[in-house]
C-alpha cells in the first residue's frame, strides 16, 4: 500500500474494524449478505474512503478500509452501520425482530503499511469459518 498525497500532507490511514448483529444472533445470511456489502461499500465510497476487504460472518462482519485525515473513523462506522441497518431491515423483515440490527459497539483497530498484509490474510481467513 502506498502512502496517498492531498494537499499538503501525505498518509497512509487503514483501520480494521468489527462489529455484529444485536445479541450476536447469526442472522447475516443469504442475501442480507450481499445487499450489505453492497450497502457497505456504498457508504465508504460517499466518505471517498476504500474498502480493502470485506467478509461477513453470520454473527459479525470484518471490515479493513483505507481512510483519510480529513474525517473520524467513529463518523464513517456510524454512517455505515446506520444506513445498513436501516435499509436491511426495510427490505428484510425477519431482521426486525431484534430490537436494532447492529450493536452500539464496534472494534476498531489502526493498522500500518507492514501489517496490512497479515489483516488482509486474517479476513480472508474468516471465509472457511
Amino acid at each position: 500500500m502506498e502512502p496517498r498525497t492531498e494537499g499538503h500532507h501525505t498518509h497512509l490511514v487503514v483501520y480494521h474494524v468489527v462489529w455484529c448483529p444485536k445479541r450476536r444472533k447469526a442472522v447475516l445470511q443469504g442475501e442480507i449478505v450481499d445487499r450489505l456489502k453492497y450497502l457497505v461499500q456504498q457508504v465508504v465510497a460517499q466518505w471517498n474512503w476504500e474498502v480493502i476487504s470485506l467478509e461477513v460472518q453470520p454473527d459479525h462482519v470484518h471490515l479493513f478500509l483505507r481512510g483519510d485525515t480529513r474525517h473520524p473513523v467513529h463518523r464513517v462506522i456510524r454512517a455505515i452501520k446506520g444506513r445498513t441497518s436501516r435499509f436491511l431491515r426495510q427490505e428484510f423483515p425477519d431482521l426486525r425482530k431484534l430490537p436494532t440490527l447492529w450493536t452500539h459497539s464496534y472494534y476498531c483497530g489502526t493498522a500500518g503499511n507492514v501489517s496490512a498484509a497479515v489483516i488482509r490474510r486474517y479476513i480472508e481467513a474468516q471465509k472457511g469459518r
